[in-house]
């Protein structure tokens, strides 16, 4: 989310703030832009393979068609962000809340699917005490509900600490989270605890599937590797620095200006994450030729009407 200025205390007076302007648009609205154009063309392709191709009642499929509509979620906030480092914020108080609370319900879910999604290839190749598909599909089903509950009930909580402010005529859709607890709590339970989770839980299962690896399985280690790899690398540097701004506080507009650049740096990598899903299942031989069919739709319905008017 865009925080296009900050109030900072350069130690010359404890009474005197400075506005030091920490906005970089030329490089944070397009990347959001560019950002949303991949992720809204992969997912979509991805859900379009599910429906088309797929078994939506197999348990795989039903964490990928939420996380898709989870990342879908958090990609519709971006055209507004990027809006709001380009042009600052002109939408108003309500869609600055419903945004916010988009937001959330895409980072939220996001995570908590991830996570349940990871938990139960654990059980199942790890751990082999899933009775029956039935079970799983009632496991997974359950989690994706709960993983929408708990997003939406908390993305409400957030939407609420967000207000549009006005500084010198000029509109900002501001959150709320000044409090340092907040972000030990919003780190912990965003990132460090899912993270946890999914490093010992992929070891297991890399450690399993090495015991019996040959050439067919090269593709399956490779692909949860890239998984936890990916969710590392986007989502760790920017809540590592969420951390350290719960802790730090910059002196002086310079040393704000390169904090925040390392911040819309972190912010960038860490939204690029719901473009990299569909990526990352695109590696499954299976997906990519139900991706192919869904691009050559077009060819096989031309081709389809060509015959049935021959016959004709």
């Amino acid at each position: 989310m865009a925080n296009n200025f900050t109030t900072t205390d350069d130690g010359v007076s404890d009474y005197v703030e400075y506005l030091c302007e920490t906005d970089f648009p030329a490089i944070t609205g397009p990347a959001f832009i560019l950002i949303f154009i991949i992720s809204v063309i992969g997912n979509v392709l991805l859900l379009c393979a599910l429906f088309i191709y797929e078994n939506l009642k197999s348990v795989t499929n039903i964490f990928i068609l939420n996380l898709a509509c989870s990342d879908l979620t958090f990609t519709v906030t971006l055209p507004f962000w990027a809006t709001d480092h380009l042009h600052h914020w002109v939408f108003g108080d309500f869609v600055c809340k419903f945004m916010t609370a988009a937001y959330f319900v895409g980072l939220y879910s996001s995570v908590i699917l991830l996570t349940a999604m990871t938990v139960d290839r654990f059980i199942k190749v790890v751990l082999h005490k899933w009775p029956s598909n039935l079970e799983r599909k009632r496991y997974a089903a359950g989690a994706c509900i709960a993983a929408w509950v708990i997003s939406i009930s908390a993305s409400l909580s957030d939407a609420m600490k967000v207000k549009v402010e006005n500084w010198d005529d000029v509109n900002y859709c501001e959150t709320g989270f000044d409090d340092k607890l907040e972000y030990y709590l919003q780190v912990s339970l965003l990132f460090f605890f899912p993270f946890a989770i999914i490093t010992f839980c992929y070891a297991a299962i890399l450690k399993t599937v090495l015991q019996g690896l040959n050439r067919k399985k090269h593709r399956t280690v490779a692909a949860l590797l890239c998984i936890v790899v990916v969710f590392f690398i986007c989502w760790g540097p920017y809540h590592i620095l969420l951390l350290i701004k719960s802790l730090y506080t910059p002196k002086g507009c310079k040393a704000q200006e390169r904090f925040d650049i390392a911040y819309h740096i972190c912010e960038i990598l860490a939204y690029s994450h719901c473009c990299m899903n569909p990526l990352l299942y695109m590696l499954s031989q299976k997906v990519q030729k139900h991706l192919l069919k869904v691009l050559q739709c077009k060819n096989v319905c031309r081709k389809n009407q060509e015959s049935s008017t021959c016959s004709k």
